[in-house]
């Protein structure tokens, strides 16, 4: 049996369950070893005792500008977009009640592709009076994001609320049309805006910089802290909207703010990292299996599983082919398909 041990501070007081603590010790734990096998791996290696003195800077020049200047930006950015979509399909599923949802679903990283493939169509182009510097690309992208989150959730209002399912059928549909808009924008521009473009659908931390990594941790960091302030009403929204509303809940206030933090986590993510794809889907059912249903644990547990997941991808993605780099989505796509077939063949089965 679980045990429940109460933690009382001033006027505060919950309950942690041993057991899911337990599990996220050890997840930490793993994930700060992936993080220095990581950036001891690459055409230089360096041993997991270097690693640590260059990040304490107390290395030699050579390790301290690998390690802090080269691959950690790459890996925490690993870290926080893995972090960022497991968080948002926790979210997505708890809402629509369906273990099948994640950002894609609701066509969040279609809004993306389509705004980041236009903003290199229209706006990279050296020839065009409208060029604009790459550094925009992820505000076109994150706006992409919002904007199809909000378009979707709108779309799916009816008579003053949306039901879970309807917001799915709605986020298929738009999600479709969307892609179909990115194919035809990507066959008709520049070859080299193709190129690119499909790179980053793909999903890629390659090239990250400090600069990113100071934009997106405060973002994932406050958006994961009002979140776990909404940990309780996504146990009430899992119960079903007859239970919530008999139990006092604002059902439809409710998810409408969790859809926002979860469109808001994923926007921040594929702003960075581009369309890593299935993270969202995987890590909150590995999550679930490891400390059950209630999202005090699941949601941590659920971040830890997608870093590592994005951590360990782009590790064999920077490694296996070396001195060729293949996009970390390519490797998270090739595990997530698999286990989604998995899971519509067990849904069916049910």
């Amino acid at each position: 049996m679980k045990k429940n041990t109460p933690i009382r501070l001033g006027k505060i007081s919950f309950l942690i369950n041993l057991h899911s603590f337990a599990i996220l010790i050890g997840l930490s734990f793993l994930l700060i070893m992936l993080m220095i096998i990581s950036l001891g791996i690459g055409q230089m290696l360096i041993s997991p005792w270097d690693v640590v003195k260059a990040i304490g800077r107390a290395s030699n020049e050579m390790n301290n500008l690998v390690v802090l200047s080269f691959r950690m930006p790459r890996i925490l950015l690993a870290v926080l977009a893995g972090a960022a979509l497991a968080m948002s399909g926790a979210i997505l599923q708890g809402i629509i009640r369906n273990p099948l949802a994640s950002p894609d679903i609701i066509g969040i990283s279609g809004g993306a592709a389509a705004t980041t493939v236009a903003f290199l169509a229209l706006f990279s182009d050296r020839s065009s009076t409208l060029t604009l510097s790459i550094h925009w690309l992820p505000l076109a992208s994150f706006t992409g994001a919002i904007a199809m989150g909000f378009l979707v959730y709108f779309l799916a209002r009816k008579n003053g609320g949306i039901s879970p399912i309807r917001l799915v059928l709605i986020g298929v549909g738009v999600s479709a049309a969307v892609q179909a808009i990115t194919t035809m924008m990507m066959l008709l521009g520049p070859i080299y805006t193709a190129s690119r473009a499909n790179i980053w659908l793909t999903g890629s931390v390659n090239g990250a910089n400090w600069s990113q990594i100071i934009t997106i941790a405060p973002w994932v960091f406050v958006l994961t802290i009002i979140l776990f302030g909404y940990a309780r009403r996504l146990n009430i929204q899992e119960l079903g909207e007859e239970l919530v509303v008999n139990a006092g809940g604002l059902v439809q206030k409710d998810r409408f703010i969790l859809l926002l933090l979860s469109t808001a986590l994923a926007g921040g993510a594929v702003a960075f990292a581009g369309g890593i794809g299935f993270v969202g889907l995987m890590a909150p059912h590995i999550a679930r299996r490891l400390v059950g249903a209630n999202y005090g644990a699941l949601l941590p547990v659920s971040a830890l599983i997608g870093s590592m997941i994005v951590l360990v991808a782009d590790l064999i993605a920077r490694t296996a082919f070396a001195p060729l780099e293949v996009p970390a989505g390519v490797f998270t796509s090739a595990i997530g398909a698999p286990y989604f077939i998995y899971l519509l063949f067990r849904s069916r089965n049910k």
